[in-house]
C-alpha cells in the first residue's frame, strides 16, 4: 500500500519538475509534444502536497504517443493507458514510492484547460490554496494511507474550485 502522506511546500519540487520535463522532451518524438507542464500541488508555491511531482503532457496525437509507450518505460514509468478518465494517457513512476505521475491530453481538450486553470487559480488566490491545503492534510491524517478515500475527501472541494478556475480563466 502507497503511503498518503502531505507535506510543506518544497522549493526544489520545480527543479524536479525541470529535470524530469528535460527526460520526457529528450525521450518522445518533439513532432507530437505540444507542452510540458508542472500541475498538481507541487506546482503551487508555498501549498502543503504528497511530495510527487504532476506533469501535464500535451500532445498532438494520443495515438502516437502510444506508439512511444516504451520511450516511458525507458525512463522508469508504468503506463496504464486511459486509467479511468478517456481521451488521457496515465503513467507513473514509482510502485509504493511514487515520485512522479503523467497525465497526458491532447493539446488543448477538456482535460488539459481543465488541470492548467486549476493550478493557475490555486496560483491567483491564496486563500483558496490555503483552505485547500488545510483540508489535504485532513484528509491524509484520517484516511489511514487509502488513496480513495483521500480522494474522496477532497472531491467536492476540488470539484467546484475546477468549475470557478474555468470561469475565472475563460469568463
Amino acid at each position: 500500500m502507497r503511503k498518503i502522506e502531505v507535506v510543506a511546500y518544497r522549493s526544489s519540487w520545480a527543479d524536479d519538475f525541470e529535470q524530469e520535463k528535460q527526460a520526457i522532451a529528450g525521450s518522445l518524438c518533439a513532432d507530437n509534444l505540444a507542452g510540458i507542464h508542472h500541475i498538481g500541488s507541487t506546482s503551487v508555491t508555498g501549498l502543503a502536497a504528497k511530495p510527487l511531482i504532476d506533469i501535464l503532457l500535451e500532445v498532438n496525437d494520443l495515438a502516437a504517443l502510444d506508439q512511444q509507450t516504451a520511450a516511458m518505460e525507458a525512463l522508469g514509468y508504468v503506463a496504464k493507458g486511459e486509467f479511468g478518465i478517456p481521451e488521457r494517457r496515465f503513467f507513473y513512476k514509482g510502485e509504493t514510492e511514487r515520485t512522479h505521475h503523467v497525465h497526458a491530453f491532447v493539446k488543448d481538450s477538456p482535460g488539459s484547460v481543465r488541470h492548467l486553470a486549476f493550478r493557475d487559480y490555486l496560483r491567483a488566490f491564496p486563500e483558496v490554496c490555503e483552505q485547500y491545503a488545510m483540508l489535504k492534510q485532513e484528509g491524509a491524517a484520517q484516511c489511514q494511507h487509502d488513496n480513495a478515500q483521500y480522494c474522496a475527501h477532497k472531491n467536492d472541494f476540488v470539484q467546484l474550485h475546477e468549475q470557478a478556475a474555468l470561469k475565472w480563466k475563460f469568463g
